[in-house]
């Protein structure tokens, strides 16, 4: 395996770190403390094939592979995990749930203004009584002529308020049935499609989450993804697309733990305690020695499931492992940085402290830790060692 990044890469790498620390850094803490999402930053993000990274170019994508993404998604979470939380959330669920599920006539319709950043994307699966349990979720869809009337509340949602398109999971048939959910593409302004309460959050604060309401909200039968053939297979479409997304939150955990770890090394550095660099001293060597190990196989983790996402393998165990092993190292990783920071890391003076807040989230956001440990053992009982 070459672990070494590809000339494409290198390209995004350097593109992301130049475009952040002009449009991003300079703002993101005024947009931290008043939970403003920066829509028209995406509209940006998207000129330069951020916002439909994996997206074939035919439907208006950059039409790279998920090593690119992985890359992009990393490079933006090092500055502001927020932005790479939106980035990704838009990418993977909402953009890939139409791409890898939808009909021809609605990846056409679709793909082009989400690719390009023009529509900004939502995806809803949680409930407000179902988090980990979807299969009990109460939102419903009643088939009526010509097309389906929604009933319910997703909650947590990304964009929920936002948004421009919103692809929802909602049951169509019986309780507990795996084949009793559909997903639906609604787009903002159809009648009885409404934004319910914005989460004020510990951390991510610049990435909007909200409810989502649906009020005998009508959608045609064109906007079942995956046409006809895609009544009932809702549930199924989204576990598949959570395979992709926990790499997504892989990498915006691998972003923050970077990001916490680099800030660390030049603190370390440049801090003087008795006469020399902190850094001098095994306490914070050690420190920062568990740190690049746990990175740097967590970016291993997330390059296997890459690469077996890349060949259109079966990958649910590896981007399980991916998403809870870098969940985990970011949140030890940002413990560690503001310990290495002292007071100052407790302060919004050093960036440290933002990714303290922020990265607790990918501990439970697409599936708490505890789910994945699950997911793994799961696929353990199965055989798949």
């Amino acid at each position: 395996m070459n672990f070494e990044q590809n000339e494409n890469q290198q390209m995004i790498a350097q593109t992301v770190r130049d475009f952040a620390a002009k449009e991003i850094k300079p703002k993101m803490m005024e947009w931290d403390e008043s939970q403003y999402f920066p829509k028209d930053l995406f509209h940006k993000m998207g000129e330069l094939g951020l916002m439909g990274m994996f997206i074939p170019t035919q439907y208006g994508g950059s039409g790279f592979s998920y090593f690119e993404y992985v890359t992009g998604i990393v490079e933006v979470s090092k500055v502001c995990s927020s932005i790479g939380l939106s980035m990704a959330a838009h990418n993977s669920l909402c953009t890939g749930h139409i791409y890898y599920h939808g009909t021809d006539e609605q990846k056409k319709k679709y793909l082009p203004k989400l690719a390009s950043g023009q529509h900004i994307g939502a995806w809803g699966l949680t409930e407000p009584n179902t988090g980990s349990d979807a299969m009990r979720m109460k939102c419903t869809a009643k088939k009526v002529d010509g097309g389906w009337v929604l009933n319910g509340t997703k909650c947590w949602i990304t964009h929920g308020i936002s948004s421009d398109v919103v692809v929802a999971i909602v049951r169509t048939g019986e309780l507990l049935d795996t084949a009793g959910m559909t997903a639906f593409i609604i787009e903002r302004g159809t009648k009885g499609l409404k934004a319910g309460k914005k989460e004020n959050k510990l951390g991510m604060r610049a990435s909007e989450t909200a409810e989502v309401i649906f009020e005998d909200c009508f959608v045609p039968d064109e906007n079942v993804v995956g046409g006809e053939k895609g009544i009932g297979r809702g549930f199924q479409q989204a576990m598949q697309i959570l395979d992709g997304g926990r790499i997504s939150i892989a990498a915006l955990s691998l972003g923050i733990a970077k990001g916490a770890y680099e800030a660390s090394v030049q603190y370390a550095k440049e801090r003087e305690q008795f006469g020399q660099p902190i850094a001098n001293f095994q306490a914070i060597a050690f420190k920062l020695a568990d740190m690049a190990t746990r990175i740097e196989a967590s970016e291993l983790l997330i390059f296997q499931a890459a690469y077996l996402k890349n060949a259109g393998k079966k990958l649910t165990k590896q981007s399980a492992y991916a998403k809870y092993y870098a969940s985990e190292v970011s949140v030890f990783v940002s413990n560690d940085a503001v310990q290495i920071f002292g007071g100052y890391g407790y302060t919004k003076d050093f960036p440290v402290e933002k990714f303290y807040r922020d990265c607790k989230l990918c501990t439970i956001g697409e599936g708490t830790s505890e789910v994945q440990k699950l997911v793994i053992s799961r696929e353990i009982m199965k055989g798949n060692i």
